[in-house]
């Protein structure tokens, strides 16, 4: 019988989380902190009136801020003032993890700095997401930048998506994860630094390797993976293992004694021209007879 999938794990049921992140980094690693069971509260400064959120995502897309925030708890803190400090720290006295994306300086003038908070609360983890790490915390920056710096920025075209902050996310709740493992196994609390810069340089790392370069098997120099036009719009074609190569190669009516055929100039154009014969009904249903791994899009 074939095996259905589990139900999601909940593995951090009971951890209480608490964030201060605002934008996109913080609120999307709380999302999957609260999807693995954590118990998450997000605190936001005041908004500019009662109705309105603290957190800029919530003006920039309230769509993308709602989809962030639910199942999480906000409370509105203004940290600059001693009734928001008090609130605060009678939410830390029962934290397990804070996440945080002020810069080392902010957070200091709001005596959050690690060693303070250390002192005061021995048991609480601490998340940190910064821009850049280490003396480079302090740099202002945003996901283009870091993007940028990375490499991954060409031409004038933005990035399709937020690469460096959804990355940056995805780490934050990694170290959250880390931070709530390492106090089950040594009883001690944890301080980590999440860099989105670092988050953008582990993106890029098949860059820098070579494989997503124009010379790279997967930057267009293998013809079975590579984005095509055809009749009615475009193709996504990934079949870059041998068995798929293989199929594509038959559809196409190209003859491989090697799989180094298919980095020859003549491949790439008999493939194409049969692509660009073919609509993406048709394509998509080559793909579904044949098992053939591609995608049909339109102009």
């Amino acid at each position: 019988m074939p095996s259905s999938p589990s139900k999601p794990l909940k593995p951090l049921r009971g951890v209480r989380v608490l964030s201060l992140a605002l934008n996109l980094p913080g609120p999307a690693a709380l999302m999957r902190l609260s999807a693995m069971g954590a118990t998450c509260t997000k605190a936001e400064p005041p908004g500019k009136d009662p109705s309105s959120s603290g957190d800029p995502m919530g003006a920039y897309n309230l769509a993308a801020y709602d989809a962030m925030h639910e199942g999480i708890k906000v409370i509105t803190l203004d940290l600059k003032t001693d009734k928001g400090q008090t609130l605060l720290h009678k939410q830390l006295a029962r934290t397990d993890v804070l996440l945080t994306s002020f810069r080392p300086s902010a957070l200091g003038k709001l005596g959050l700095g690690w060693t303070v908070l250390h002192k005061q609360y021995p048991a609480l983890s601490m998340v940190a997401i910064v821009g850049a790490p280490g003396a480079r915390a302090e740099e202002p920056g945003h996901d283009l930048t870091y993007l940028a710096e990375a490499g991954l920025v060409n031409g004038l075209e933005l990035p399709a998506t937020l690469f460096a902050d959804m990355g940056g996310s995805l780490m934050a709740s990694e170290a959250a994860l880390q931070a709530v493992l390492h106090q089950k196994t040594t009883g001690k609390s944890s301080f980590q630094e999440v860099a989105l810069s670092e988050a953008a340089n582990w993106l890029a790392l098949p860059r820098s390797w070579g494989l997503t370069r124009p010379q790279g098997a997967v930057g267009g120099a293998h013809a079975g993976y590579k984005i095509y036009p055809c009749k009615n719009g475009r193709v996504a074609v990934a079949a870059l293992e041998p068995h798929f190569a293989a199929g594509l190669c038959a559809a196409a009516g190209v003859e491989i004694a090697t799989m180094g055929a298919l980095f020859k100039p003549e491949t790439h154009q008999i493939i194409a021209d049969f692509l660009a014969s073919k609509t993406r009904k048709q394509l998509d249903k080559l793909a579904a007879s044949k098992d053939i791994p591609l995608c049909t899009l339109s102009s």
